[in-house]
């Protein structure tokens, strides 16, 4: 068994993020672990938070893609958006795929979106015994590595969902037709 993806988005948070890109750049994303922002997913220019050695990409947003793609490269520039998360945060979360959505609201007055009139969410999905035993004989990918050039592969499965139930279904409640 292959091991589940740790991030996928909302098309609505890749839609938000095509347009952020386009007028600031390349872009990252940090999920904050408290503090002043709660536990907020962060959106920043790319290189302005600064990646620590122990810090563990979640996974490389693709925002060439639309609902149920996948692509045989990894995106770069403005179309790639690494997640990442503190190491001790994802000692936290690491039985759990993140899902970034996008609700209206007012973000944080650090994050990109604020002015948007929306603020990016995290939802969460807890791996199954069997999605967690495939991370066994896996090692995330750390800041340090990525400094050093480190990539992971491309995914396999699709990084964008229509809505956050496609990819953590609210117990009891039937999706629409």
């Amino acid at each position: 068994m292959s091991s589940p993806l740790r991030v996928v988005a909302t098309e609505g948070a890749v839609d938000l993020l095509r347009r952020l890109s386009d007028r600031h750049g390349p872009l990252m994303m940090h999920q904050s672990g408290g503090c002043c922002d709660g536990s907020a997913p962060m959106c920043y220019p790319d290189g302005d938070f600064i990646v620590g050695d122990r810090d563990v990409l979640l996974g490389l947003l693709d925002l060439r893609l639309a609902v149920g793609e996948t692509a045989p490269d990894l995106p770069s520039g403005k179309s790639s958006v690494p997640v990442w998360i503190s190491g001790s945060q994802f000692e936290v979360w690491k039985h759990t795929q993140l899902v970034l959505d996008v609700v209206p609201g007012r973000g944080s007055g650090f994050s990109l979106e604020t002015p948007e009139g929306l603020r990016f969410l995290s939802r969460g999905r807890a791996f199954t015994p069997e999605e967690h035993a495939s991370f066994d004989d896996e090692q995330p990918l750390l800041g340090k590595n990525w400094d050093a050039g480190s990539r992971p592969g491309p995914a396999v499965e699709p990084l964008v969902v229509a809505t956050a139930s496609d990819a953590c279904p609210v117990p009891g409640v039937v999706p629409p037709a």
